[in-house]
């Protein structure tokens, strides 16, 4: 936020009594000038105490790093929404057996830190694609979706209330830094997240190893 600045100034006003009996002696009074120390509401300079209360809100580091530009197979532009796995969002409770497995047959996953898993389209990104979302991090394709086509993807929340609180519904440029086979497993999330944990991005040759 921008704070606009004014400058207070106190004026001490001198009032000019002209004396005709003893004008030196009136005149004395001038060292009423004294009051001028009162110029010491210098605490106007409180406007800049609360410029650096402003300067100090900065915004939070990103716990990953973005993807080197080598990497970087191409970058598309995507409308990304949020779900979650409760039964809003597939029609499935907690009591469900198939309840957080994902079409790949992996369980969802989220964590900024590491790899989440998304839902896009198998035609566009296949199953166990690898990409950098901005604002959301690392993620890995491991499911589809009868809503989810086309440039659209499905970025996986613990909760609704994440989804609306972080994300909700955006456009955003991902960048795509392996093309999935069709298939997504629990060891690639844990080859994954362990990198990405080690090195805040995934180094080349794991990119090229047949995960």
């Amino acid at each position: 936020m921008v704070y606009s600045q004014e400058a207070f100034f106190t004026g001490a006003s001198q009032l000019g009594g002209t004396s005709r009996v003893k004008p030196a002696a009136t005149e004395a009074p001038q060292a009423t000038e004294a009051p001028q120390a009162t110029e010491a509401p210098q605490a106007t300079a409180a406007p800049d105490d609360k410029k650096q209360d402003t300067a100090v809100k900065q915004p939070a580091s990103v716990p990953v790093a973005a993807p080197a530009p080598e990497q970087i197979i191409t970058s598309m532009k995507v409308t990304a929404t949020g779900y979650t796995a409760g039964y809003e969002s597939t029609g499935k409770t907690s009591k469900h057996p198939q309840y957080g497995i994902t079409y790949s047959g992996v369980k969802v996953r989220r964590d900024k830190n590491a790899v989440s898993t998304i839902a896009a389209d198998p035609k566009v990104l296949p199953l166990g694609s690898i990409l950098y979302i901005p604002g959301y991090g690392y993620a890995i394709v491991a499911d589809t979706g009868s809503a989810i086509k086309g440039r659209k993807i499905d970025l996986y929340f613990a909760t609704t209330k994440q989804v609306y609180k972080e994300w909700g519904k955006k456009t955003v440029v991902v960048q795509l830094i392996k093309r999935g086979n069709g298939k997504c497993t629990e060891s690639m999330l844990k080859d994954l997240g362990k990198a990405i944990q080690t090195y805040k991005t995934i180094p080349q040759d794991l990119l090229e190893e047949s995960i």
